[in-house]
């Protein structure tokens, strides 16, 4: 714990390197799937709006 008074509550050190050491996978899915629903939505608008009003 950041303010623990007792130093057995603290992180090992080991772990947290660990830890920090696999990557922010979450984020990057997190990420993809955002960046996967607005090119969804733009083929969509395209598709629906733009092509029949085109012919």
């Amino acid at each position: 714990m950041i303010n623990s008074e007792d130093p057995s509550d603290a992180p090992d050190d080991a772990l947290v390197e660990r830890i920090v050491a696999e990557g922010p996978h979450g984020a990057v899915v997190v990420a993809g799937i955002a960046t996967a629903i607005v090119v969804l939505m733009w083929l969509l608008f395209y598709l629906l709006v733009f092509v029949p009003r085109s012919g």
